[in-house]
């Protein structure tokens, strides 16, 4: 949630001073993101030491990171909830960070990529951990520490988070339900709005529905919702349910048809090459949309429903085991040796989710570039440790959720859909009518082929198969927006 270049020289004598938006020393500055809800602390009543906190400004846990600072020494740390995750690159005695790692487009090569990074992009073996796509970048990942000297950047992780290992049994009379409404009502009071103007995606499922109940509780002075409609006889019915849930809250709505929004659309972030992570969310497109016109609306704050699925979850902490990704028949011999490492270099278990973490990574600085800071109330720590000790019965079907929705007066067919919605069809249309034309081009001159993770000969007679299968295979994806990802960084 800052972007910084820092001098080891300048912090011999700190002379800090604000500037068009940065604190300024030397040569080295400090920047937080632009967005109202985030503030920026400077305390230098020791200097020559001097702590810079950037954090949310609200009451109670915030997310937050801090930088202290003496001669011949920064160290960056971050809170638990990894809403935006710092990129740190060194670089002859300066250190540069972002939320953003276009930002740091200058340092980044593409004939240096990380091989079991890469590996897990093409397998979607994705992992929680410090390193990324690029050689010498790194990710401050939750409750992790980064220390910056002469020596060079030093990236150290913390214990492993306390988790409850299995449920507990409830007290007699004790009602679950109200008190995960209790609780998501206060953990949404607590979002950082000054204005009160805030949104929330809307999906239509129970997890953004949960949500939704709680904005309506917290009364908001001005809420706007956004969903994107996928399509089909699906779409249909999910624009039912949003339209109920719509109406039953008072939001002031905006649906979007994702399937005018899919992955390589023409006018995308992808066909018109702006610099993007490569790694980013496969539906970049159609959230840019729902980003801009959240922003066109002045919200603050947008809520969303990620972490539904992952606290809901049925499984044993001490034993769970991560499925067989299925093979990927374009590897090349560069990314298949890799593929032993995929399991290295991994950071702690986490205090959130770590699937949430790790969208967050992927979709939360789109909402930072348009002055919007996302949050996700079902993965506060609160919430996670109250699921982690429910029982199971109240979990499997996300059964509590669905009776919350019922409890509020909705239909059970909003509350329980025969046809949830999925964005795979989205996808379909993405590949099948931009991609595959991408692919052509791809081929003709590859990062990937040229550096050995892609077999061009394999990859070429995909494509061909896939122009005339019913379904054209997911794992394109991977490999396409990977290219196009990193072609636009260069």
């Amino acid at each position: 949630m800052l972007s910084m270049r820092l001098r080891l020289s300048d912090l011999q004598e700190p002379k800090w001073r604000p500037q068009g938006g940065r604190w300024i020393n030397g040569e080295s500055w400090i920047e937080p993101a632009n967005v109202s809800t985030l503030v920026m602390e400077v305390n230098d009543d020791q200097a020559p030491r001097v702590r810079v906190r950037v954090k949310e400004c609200k009451r109670g846990e915030e997310d937050f990171v801090a930088l202290t600072m003496e001669p011949g020494e920064a160290c960056l740390s971050s809170g638990v909830f990894g809403t935006a995750p710092l990129y740190l690159v060194e670089k002859a005695g300066e250190l540069y960070a972002s939320w953003d790692l276009t930002a740091l487009r200058s340092h980044l090569r593409a004939d240096r990529l990380v091989p079991r990074v890469v590996a897990r992009t093409l397998t979607r073996q994705h992992r929680y951990t410090s390193e990324t796509l690029f050689e010498g970048v790194y990710r401050l990942t939750e409750r992790a520490s980064a220390t910056f000297t002469s020596s060079g950047l030093g990236i150290r992780y913390p214990e492993p988070a306390e988790h409850v290992l299995e449920p507990r049994t409830l007290r007699p009379g004790v009602d679950p339900l109200a008190v995960l409404d209790e609780l998501l009502t206060d953990v949404v009071r607590e979002a950082p709005t000054a204005t009160g103007c805030v949104g929330v995606e809307l999906s239509g499922g129970a997890d953004s529905g949960n949500v939704a109940l709680a904005m309506k509780a917290v009364c908001f002075p001005e809420v706007y919702s956004f969903g994107l409609l996928v399509g089909g006889s699906t779409g249909r019915q999910q624009s039912d349910r949003l339209r109920a849930l719509v109406e039953h809250c008072g939001f002031r709505d905006t649906a979007t048809p994702a399937m005018q929004h899919p992955p390589f659309c023409p006018g995308g972030v992808r066909t018109l090459r702006k610099p993007h992570d490569p790694a980013g969310a496969f539906y970049q497109e159609a959230f840019d949309v729902v980003r801009d016109q959240a922003a066109a609306r002045r919200c603050e704050v947008m809520f969303t429903g990620s972490g539904g699925d992952e606290i809901n979850a049925h499984h044993s902490r001490t034993q769970a085991e991560l499925p067989t990704p299925e093979p990927v028949p374009w590897l090349g011999t560069k990314a298949v040796r890799a593929l032993a490492e995929v399991n290295e270099h991994l950071a702690p278990i986490p205090v959130l989710p770590v699937p949430t973490l790790m969208a967050f990574g992927m979709h939360n600085p789109g909402f930072l570039r348009a002055g919007i800071w996302p949050v996700s109330p079902l993965v506060h720590p609160r919430i996670v440790r109250f699921m982690e000790q429910l029982p199971h019965e109240h979990k499997r079907g996300k059964v509590l959720f669905r009776e919350r929705i019922r409890r509020a007066g909705l239909p059970e067919w909003v509350a329980a859909p025969t046809e949830p919605e999925n964005f795979l069809a989205v996808l379909e249309k993405g590949l099948r009518s931009f991609g595959l034309p991408v692919l052509d081009d791809v081929l003709k001159e590859s990062i990937l082929v040229d550096l050995g993770y892609v077999d061009g000969k394999a990859l070429a007679m995909a494509g061909r198969n896939a122009d005339s299968a019913p379904v054209v295979p997911d794992p394109l994806c991977d490999v396409l927006a990977l290219e196009v990802g990193l072609r636009s960084l260069m």
